[in-house]
């Protein structure tokens, strides 16, 4: 972590760490801040996953990340295991979950995402941001596409 930000990373995510070492995760979270630590959770039927989703841990979500929010936690990038990479919609359920749950918690929702649909989904359930990495490779979702959807969301607040 400290490399990372040595070398000009503005923030950093920590996953499976957070589960399985949470005291290194909190010491990060104590030594350089909330709004440099993104907590990472990737959800497997309702539980937390590590290790590059090969594991799925005890841990309910919620129990989760409430206990993280509690310690200052304000920004979380989650994952629906089950949706990432299948182009087939992302969890908005879950999303809107997450945020009922805790209010004020910046969600970035990523798993799903296959066309525009599902990012105006996403945006008209308050999600503040998403991450669409294989819809924008596969040429589901253009640059284009996006810069008229930003544009529209600006001239519409």
């Amino acid at each position: 972590v400290h490399i990372a930000f040595e070398s000009g990373a503005r923030m950093i995510t920590g996953g499976s760490i957070a589960v399985k070492y949470p005291q290194l995760f909190l010491a990060w979270l104590e030594k350089y801040g909330s709004d440099r630590i993104i907590l990472g959770a990737d959800i497997k039927n309702g539980c937390i996953a590590v290790q590059g989703w090969l594991e799925s841990s005890e841990a309910r979500w919620q129990t989760f990340m409430e206990s993280y929010v509690a310690r200052g936690i304000t920004r979380v990038i989650s994952t629906d295991i089950s949706k990432d990479g299948m182009l087939s919609g992302p969890n908005v359920e879950l999303y809107k979950d997450m945020m009922e749950e805790f209010p004020g918690l910046h969600v970035t929702a990523s798993g799903g995402v296959s066309c525009m649909h599902d990012v105006i989904q996403l945006n008209e359930a308050g999600v503040p941001a998403v991450i669409m990495g294989k819809s924008i490779y596969e040429g589901r979702i253009t640059l284009s596409e996006l810069e008229k959807f930003q544009l529209n969301e600006i001239s519409s607040l």
